[in-house]
């Protein structure tokens, strides 16, 4: 595969909707057993990308690294690897980019990210970025052939005073150099559609991809709701509730319909936050990407 061919933002010239799926860095023998189980059987879907996260405040920096190289030469996924700003100097972050551009990588999904596990106030690192507009503004300056990624959300981010502000500080990503946006999570895809729209009247003109998450149970989603403030519809709890331990056939069925909603509305994109786990993502490619 030649290099444009593996630049994301190349991708969103055709009239076929993106299809990507996330991966997370394993922490345990198991999980990297799964991961790489999950690769091989998403291989023969031909994901447009791939992306890999960077753990809070940057805890799974080095496994980044290693498991988005791992994903790239043994599967041959384009990878996009998320680079954050918590707890880097910029010179640290100058490094993380050499190394990842020297090593092959086109995509970057820049964010600030959020703080490690039990604490709750952002806090940049004195020598560093304050926010992912910054990030991407070095990025874009120093290494200007990147493709970039950046983060929007639909039902605003939590520390946003409301979804017009969040968007202002979105079109100032974008104007940084961000050359498309993946979206966080969301359940009601009305919510998708009143963010685009807000979006393109704030002057946002690039490809807006959205972020879905097969519900696996009632207690996955409830968890992911206190998590990223994401509204979860009466119809889907119901639904979930009722169908006890078979919520994930549930939870499949209703990401099937959004997607497949979503596609209609010409979507430019969608990424599936799989969780590592191959079946999810198998059966909504082959329900909703089955022809590509």
């Amino acid at each position: 595969m030649n290099n444009s061919n593996r630049n994301i933002a190349k991708k969103f010239s055709t009239d076929q909707t993106v299809f990507s799926v996330e991966f997370f860095p394993p922490k345990t023998e198991e999980g990297a057993r799964q991961i790489l189980r999950t690769a091989a059987k998403l291989r023969d879907l031909k994901p447009d990308y791939v992306s890999i996260t960077y753990g809070a405040g940057g805890s799974t920096r080095e496994r980044t690294m290693e498991y988005g190289s791992l994903l790239r030469d043994i599967f041959d996924f384009v990878v996009m690897p998320h680079l954050t700003c918590f707890g880097h100097s910029k010179d640290e972050i100058a490094n993380i980019l050499k190394n990842l551009t020297s090593t092959g990588f086109n995509n970057i999904m820049a964010l600030r990210g959020d703080p490690p596990k039990g604490e709750t106030t952002f806090v940049p690192h004195p020598d560093g970025f304050k926010h992912a507009s910054e990030l991407i503004k070095f990025i874009k300056a120093n290494y200007p052939n990147l493709s970039i990624g950046c983060a929007g959300y639909p039902e605003k981010h939590p520390e946003a005073e409301s979804l017009d502000a969040d968007i202002d500080f979105l079109k100032h990503k974008v104007d940084c150099g961000a050359d498309f946006i993946v979206t966080q999570m969301f359940f009601e895809n009305s919510h998708f559609f009143k963010f685009v729209e807000k979006c393109r009247s704030a002057g946002i003109d690039k490809p807006i991809i959205a972020g879905i998450l097969p519900a696996l149970s009632l207690n996955q989603v409830m968890r992911f709701k206190s998590m990223c403030a994401s509204e979860i519809p009466d119809a889907l709890v119901a639904k979930l509730e009722k169908a006890g331990e078979y919520g994930a056939d549930v939870g499949l069925e209703w990401a099937r319909n959004q997607i497949e909603e979503l596609k209609q509305n010409n979507v430019a994109g969608i990424h599936l936050y799989i969780l590592n786990r191959a079946e999810t993502a198998q059966k909504l490619a082959n329900a909703c990407f089955g022809n590509r």
